[in-house]
């Protein structure tokens, strides 16, 4: 099978399964009983209808109105795709809905209009316009989508917003006024080329005209050519950036040229037009997939280059995603009649100025850099930064007040600042972090499983994602009658220890482990007999360096497959003790467990080692450990031996380790809600913070919680983590599901890639 065939059969397994579509309506009130639906509907319902009647204005009050956005297209010019009707665009448009979540908290109903007439589309809006807060207008073709907009804006008096072509133009002039100032050019004086004409180009040229760019400086081409006074094919907002001069070819007007943007297609843009262009030339290359010009070739054509493209695996990605959901969570947070010019600019100035300021550990770790520091390869925030929705948000509602179209101006913005961080949530967005950071450079990974169907899946995936190098341990025969069955045909590398091929490999991994074991009762020939033994195998490669990490224990029961571990590879200097914790992906952020597999009852020293162990673990996704020792007894309640454990774990940390938020021994209701903490124990070193952290004081208590919170609320689980090993080795739940081994899989390239830092560090 074709990789694009099996990319095709995996987006349509993805939309149809488990049930299909990406979004859903999800109650927010209780509904258990039937008061509760009483109130819910019939008779209790009547009341806040009648207030509304009243007053309008208390449809924000006592209705979803307020937090609701309507993504509404007719599918007239979808992604790539073109003209492909309103069905067809409606999995594009519930992915925006997706993005509207997940990054701003902002609830979406899709809207697929089945009309091209453009007077019955916008009467179409205008009458579902009460149920909304606001109007996310998608992939509408140009010209209609000039004057559904600007009719839309002007008769209703909710925000209305074309992302297509507004989003594009907020973005790159975000990070065109970042490139222009690195480059030491005012925009007033810079020529600029602009390769397609379409509605992204033209809302991109009207604010960067709105910036000081000078109508004189603007060389549009379409398909057709350059935009000029004397073609009859152009529409009024394509006239406005007619050119006075005589460019017969885009390769002509690029000479000398000081910014190039392209809206358009891939691969028209060439080296040697790159190389004609002005000193420190700008190139915007933003058709996606494919740039108008490939990065590296670009690049490498000459070294004062800046440039952007569309795409996440190149510096500098102009994603309309950094906008939207930020600007229409500012809009409707001040009830805001419009999205005027004063907010979009106010977005501009509040994404460049962001990618000037000292950028968080969690963004550098997640993209693996070193530091990002504001220059040529960092001129635009990334999406996976966090302060994004405290940032973006404030600025666009201070301009809607400062411009008086906000209804409910914002009066506390501390109070502000902590509601747009409780909507930031952490829920998905980690496991998004943890592949992007995994795949920015993968490691040899032994599956050691590999002859088991839904491992040498995950390995498939790993692979295909560029995530991991796999290398398959197991029955070779076996392997390869599965990898055809799933349609993994990659060349990757196969080693089955039991066959003749690894003999010597087997001989000489034995002659090292019985060099380790001979004082403690093995003998050579049994040395070299548990080597055929896939986790011993597999534990010798990655202690030997012939790989850089392990997964294992599928199939095969935790102990079973920790002893070779612990045998072959043992544990990290200072560590007597491994432990082990789960992440848990929760709706209120992510949990860490521990220790959920190998300590059954911990005294207080080693649990106070878990709680340092798992620290460094939560550090490692880029997050600040909260750390809430567990106990059924709050700070002292109980003075039986268990509780005392827990305390006595807390001391010894806080005196050896002060600069950890760490505190107990504590309830979980008490741990989990900030404001209870805050108002039974102020003395807290967790009061007012947000644990994410939980340490628990024996096995049975950590391994149920995590268990429960996988099951009952559906949570990715992430785990175990094992901690305190010397090399990166990790072991699967038993029978763990695709997901699970590959976010397992990631966590184990990660924990290769700190461990490689590390080492790196000390050769220094």
């Amino acid at each position: 099978m074709s990789q694009q065939n099996k990319r095709r059969r995996e987006a349509l397994v993805y939309h149809a399964k488990p049930k299909p579509g990406k979004i859903a309506v999800v109650p927010t009130k209780k509904y258990s009983s039937q008061r509760d639906l009483a109130l819910a509907y019939s008779p209790g319902v009547a009341e806040p209808c009648l207030e509304i009647e009243k007053d309008i204005n208390n449809v924000y009050k006592y209705t979803a109105k307020g937090n609701l956005v309507a993504v509404i297209s007719n599918g007239t010019a979808v992604l790539g795709l073109g003209d492909i009707g309103p069905e067809a665009s409606k999995p594009v448009m519930e992915g925006k809905g997706l993005l509207f979540k997940i990054f701003a908290g902002i609830d979406v109903f899709d809207i697929e209009v089945g009309t091209k007439d453009v007077d019955a589309f916008i009467e179409t809006v205008k009458n579902i316009a009460p149920t909304f807060g606001g109007i996310n207008l998608e992939d509408i073709k140009a010209p209609e989508a000039f004057e559904i907009e600007r009719r839309l804006k002007e008769e209703l008096d909710i925000p209305v917003m074309h992302d297509d072509q507004h989003g594009t133009a907020i973005i790159s002039a975000a990070a065109m006024l970042n490139a222009l100032e690195i480059a030491g050019k005012r925009i007033e004086d810079v020529r600029i080329v602009v390769s397609g004409a379409g509605s992204a180009a033209i809302s991109c040229m009207n604010l960067y005209h709105l910036l000081g760019a000078k109508l004189e400086n603007i060389a549009m081409f379409d398909i057709n050519g350059l935009l000029k006074e004397d073609r009859t094919d152009l529409s009024p907002e394509q006239f406005k950036f007619k050119s006075k001069e005589s460019f017969n070819t885009l390769a002509e007007a690029m000479v000398n040229a000081d910014v190039f943007l392209g809206l358009s297609v891939g691969n028209i843009v060439t080296p040697t037009m790159v190389q004609s262009m002005a000193n420190d030339p700008i190139v915007f290359a933003m058709a996606n997939p494919t740039p108008e010009i490939d990065y590296d070739v670009a690049i490498a054509s000459r070294p004062d280059l800046i440039m952007a493209t569309g795409r996440s695996d190149h510096p500098n990605q102009v994603n309309n995603v950094l906008g939207f959901p930020f600007i229409f969570r500012g809009a409707l947070d001040v009830r805001a009649t419009a999205i005027n010019e004063a907010m979009k600019m106010a977005a501009v100035k509040a994404l460049a100025q962001l990618a000037k300021e000292p950028v968080p550990e969690q963004v550098n770790i997640a993209y693996g850099e070193t530091r990002f520091t504001f220059g040529r390869d960092y001129i635009i925030p990334k999406p996976f930064d966090p302060r994004l929705i405290t940032t973006i948000p404030p600025a666009v509602a201070q301009a809607a007040m400062d411009s008086g179209v906000a209804k409910e101006p914002i009066k506390d913005w501390t109070a502000y600042h902590d509601e747009l961080l409780e909507r930031l949530g952490e829920d998905n967005k980690i496991v998004r972090l943890l592949m992007d950071r995994a795949r920015r450079n993968p490691k040899r990974i032994v599956f050691a499983e590999s002859d088991q169907l839904d491992v040498l899946k995950a390995a498939q995936i790993a692979h295909e994602e560029g995530i991991a190098i796999p290398v398959l341990l197991g029955n070779r025969d076996v392997i390869l009658e599965l990898k055809e069955e799933i349609g993994f045909d990659a060349d990757v590398e196969i080693i089955d220890p039991k066959s003749d091929e690894e003999k010597a490999h087997v001989a000489k991994y034995g002659e090292i482990y019985w060099e380790s074991r001979k004082r403690k009762g093995i003998t050579l020939y049994a040395a070299q007999k548990l080597l055929r033994q896939r986790d011993y195998f597999a534990s010798m490669m990655v202690s030997q360096g012939d790989a850089d990490g392990m997964l294992s224990g599928f199939s095969r029961s935790y102990p079973s497959v920790i002893k070779p571990v612990l045998e072959v590879i043992g544990t990290a200097p200072g560590v007597q003790k491994v432990a082990a914790c789960n992440l848990m992906v929760t709706s209120k952020g992510p949990l860490f467990l521990a220790d959920t597999s190998i300590n059954i009852d911990p005294n207080a020293k080693e649990l106070a080692k878990i709680a340092q162990m798992t620290s460094t673990a939560v550090r490692m996704f880029g997050l600040e450990p909260v750390v809430a020792m567990m106990s059924y007894s709050n700070f002292g309640s109980s003075t039986h031996e268990k509780a005392k454990t827990v305390s006595d774990a807390v001391s010894y940390l806080h005196r050896n380790f002060p600069e950890l938020i760490v505190d107990g021994e504590v309830q979980a209701d008490f741990a989990l809600n900030r404001d209870m903490l805050q108002s039974k124990f102020p003395f807290s070193k967790l009061a007012g913070k947000k644990v994410n952290t939980l340490v628990f004081s024996n096995i049975d208590s950590a391994n149920i919680t995590y268990k429960m919170i996988k099951e009952l609320e559906n949570a990715d689980n992430i785990g175990p983590i094992m901690l305190g090993m010397r090399k990166p080795v990790h072991i699967l739940q038993l029978g763990a599901s695709v997901d699970e081994m590959v976010h397992m899989t990631a966590i184990t390239v990660i924990d290769a890639q700190k461990k490689e830092n590390f080492f790196n560090k000390q050769q220094e």
